[in-house]
C-alpha cells in the first residue's frame, strides 16, 4: 500500500503544479482511485500528506479541495519563511556535513542550468529542486520542530505556481542566492548565510506577488 499512496500522492500533486487541478477544485478519493487502479485507502493517505503540505483541504467523506491562495495568504507565507529560514540557515552552519554541502551544491547549481535553458517543464524541475534545496537546509538545522514545520512553508511557492511568474532574471537571481548560500555553509559563517537567506526569502516575496491580483479598492 505504501507503494500506491507515494505514487497517489506524486500523480495529484503533479496535476496540482500543472495546473490540470486548478485552485478550489473539488477532487474525490474516487475518481482519483478509479484513474489510478487503485483503492481509495492509499487515496485518502496521499490526500492527508498533500493536505498536511498545503496542496489541499481534505473535506471528511468528501474528498478535498485544492487550495486557494489569496493575496494575504501569500503574504503571510513569506513573512513567516523570511522570520524563521534565516534562524535555521545559520543554524545548519554549525552542524551541516561536507556530503550535505557537496547536495546543496548540485541542487543550486542544476536549478542555475534550469533556469538558463528554460526547456520545456523546467518551472516543475525548479520548484522541485528548490524546495529539496530548502528542505535539506532546515533538516541540518538541529532543530526537529522547525525541520517539521518548513515543508509546509517551503512547498506553499510550489502550489501557488510562484516560479510561472519569475522573470528570467528573477529565475537565475533566485538561483545565484542558493549557490551563494552554500558558499555561506560551506564557509561555515551563520552571519552571512542568515544575510543571504533573508534576501532570498524577501526577493521571492517581491516576485511572488505578481501571481496574485491586488485586491479592489473600496469607493
Amino acid at each position: 500500500m505504501a507503494r500506491a499512496a507515494e505514487k497517489a500522492y506524486r500523480t495529484v500533486r503533479e496535476r496540482i503544479l500543472r495546473g490540470d487541478y486548478p485552485a478550489a477544485l473539488r477532487i474525490t478519493e474516487q475518481e482519483i482511485a478509479d484513474a489510478m487502479g487503485v483503492s481509495r485507502t492509499p487515496v485518502r493517505e496521499a490526500l492527508r500528506r498533500l493536505q498536511a503540505e498545503g496542496f489541499v483541504t481534505v473535506i471528511a467523506n468528501q474528498g478535498a479541495i485544492v487550495t486557494e491562495w489569496s493575496a494575504t495568504d501569500i503574504d503571510d507565507v513569506w513573512e513567516l519563511r523570511a522570520l524563521l529560514e534565516p534562524y535555521g540557515a545559520a543554524r545548519a552552519c554549525h552542524r551541516i556535513t561536507s556530503d550535505g554541502v557537496d547536495e546543496l551544491r548540485r541542487l543550486a547549481q542544476a536549478q542555475y542550468d534550469e533556469s538558463e535553458r528554460r526547456a520545456d517543464g523546467f518551472i516543475e524541475r525548479i520548484g522541485d529542486l528548490n524546495s529539496r534545496f530548502h528542505r535539506l537546509i532546515q533538516g541540518f538545522s538541529g532543530n526537529a520542530r522547525l525541520a517539521t514545520l518548513m515543508p509546509v512553508l517551503i512547498e506553499a511557492p510550489l502550489v501557488m505556481r510562484t516560479f510561472a511568474t519569475y522573470e528570467p532574471r528573477d529565475l537565475l537571481r533566485s538561483a545565484s542566492h542558493h549557490i551563494e548560500i552554500v558558499s555561506a555553509l560551506e564557509a561555515r559563517d551563520p552571519e552571512w548565510a542568515a544575510s543571504v537567506m533573508r534576501s532570498h526569502i524577501h526577493a521571492g516575496h517581491s516576485s511572488s506577488r505578481r501571481s496574485v491580483p491586488e485586491p479592489a479598492q473600496k469607493l
